[in-house]
């Protein structure tokens, strides 16, 4: 069973039809009680850094997530979902600590000499570059694939061996991590057709093997 984090995010509909697409049973919770007995946590996101920590922590789910992680149980969040796993957010002036599972800043994305006239969010398909082919997130999905993203935020990994894969929009960022039982993505592999559907059925083996 995996456990979807419900704290009104907009996605969550999409997330959930997508996970009983690759054959999980859902349960959808907005609770850190409702977290029991499940094998795997999804934490999904649209909108802003500082209403994801604070909706969290109205729900008494930021500590939960902080406790998941930390006894080593299978875990992934998706856009902002991987954006709170970081220190802070640049978003609006933000003012709220996010998780601090990993290190580093979440920043904007800035035109560059190249491309002046970037367009900022970033708002469809864009490639990965596996820099971790080992990372079991990707089983089946070759380097170059595409994933569809809607984002004008990234984290920036203080370590850069938790890299599971860069993507390029004006620059090369951090479009996934992994390190141990946490995996995050940038993109939305809810709305990333085959390629999404197949990650998103390699986090479920993952969690079912847990």
């Amino acid at each position: 069973m995996i456990a979807l984090l419900d704290y009104d995010s907009g996605n969550i509909r999409s997330v959930e039809k997508a996970l009983r697409r690759v054959g999980a049973e859902v349960h959808r919770t907005r609770t850190a009680e409702g977290m029991r007995g499940a094998q795997g946590v999804v934490l999904p996101g649209v909108g802003a850094f500082d209403d994801c920590i604070h909706a969290l922590q109205r729900q008494e789910l930021l500590e939960g997530v902080r406790n998941w992680i930390a006894e080593g149980r299978p875990f992934l969040g998706i856009c902002v979902g991987y954006q709170a796993l970081f220190d802070r957010s640049e978003e609006f002036n933000s003012c709220a600590l996010g998780l601090g599972i990993l290190r580093g800043p979440v920043v904007r994305f800035q035109p560059t000499a190249e491309e002046p006239r970037l367009k900022i969010p970033q708002i469809g398909w864009n490639q990965i570059e596996l820099t971790r082919p080992d990372c079991p997130l990707y089983r089946g999905i070759p380097d170059g694939s595409w994933f569809y993203f809607v984002h004008s935020f990234h984290p920036r990994p203080e370590d850069s061996s938790v890299i599971a894969t860069r993507t390029t929009y004006g620059m090369p960022f951090a479009s996934s991590v992994w390190r141990d039982n946490v995996f995050a993505t940038q993109f939305h592999p809810e709305k990333s057709q085959e390629n999404g559907l197949r990650l998103l059925g390699n986090f479920v083996e993952i969690a079912a093997r847990s």
